[in-house]
């Protein structure tokens, strides 16, 4: 009896487990670029290693990237946005945590394009702003896609320099793109 007993909650447990894991989707290749444009030039960066997480039962989206991985096609712009702009030794990585707040429009068991509003906190250079972002999540067969393209502004996350509003915008585009496991 004993037995069978511990069978039974192993075997709920397992099923548990796999009923959990089924609502969490995780990638480490999330892609996220941003792009400033003025009339000087326009600059525009990615990086293709971000880490997130998105969990389908509560709406819960997560993404972490760091700083020293976006690439430039001009590597003086690269070296200057660690080193000046973002001062990557000091603040490694960008965070957003936030979630899905019309989690209840999305079916994430049915094929289709959903409109998406994600709402929560980013996390620049040590300095966390509400965000509330506008998207689309994409179910195809079971895999999940998220886009969205939203702007910050650069002086809200302690970003400055001699060359911002001049040669870099006041205000930059994100263009996040995240393909889940």
């Amino acid at each position: 009896m004993l037995k069978q007993l511990f069978i039974a909650l192993l075997l709920m447990g397992t099923f548990n487990t796999a009923i959990i894991a089924q609502n969490l989707h995780s990638t480490k290749s999330a892609k996220i670029k941003f792009f400033s444009s003025l009339a000087a030039e326009d600059i525009e960066a990615t990086n293709a290693q971000a880490v997130s997480k998105l969990d389908t039962k509560t709406g819960a989206i997560n993404f972490i990237v760091l700083i020293n991985g976006f690439v430039f096609e001009n590597e003086l712009m690269q070296k200057h946005f660690n080193e000046d702009y973002m001062e990557s030794t000091k603040f490694p990585k960008s965070e957003f945590k936030g979630s899905l707040t019309n989690l209840s429009a999305i079916n994430f068991n049915k094929n289709g394009n959903y409109p998406a509003i994600v709402s929560g906190n980013l996390t620049i250079r040590g300095i966390s702003q509400p965000v509330k972002a506008t998207g689309s999540i994409i179910v195809a067969n079971g895999k999940i896609t998220v886009k969205s393209i939203f702007k910050i502004k650069v002086k809200d996350f302690g970003i400055a320099g001699s060359d911002i509003g001049k040669s870099i915008a006041n205000e930059l585009e994100i263009t996040v793109t995240s393909i889940y496991d």
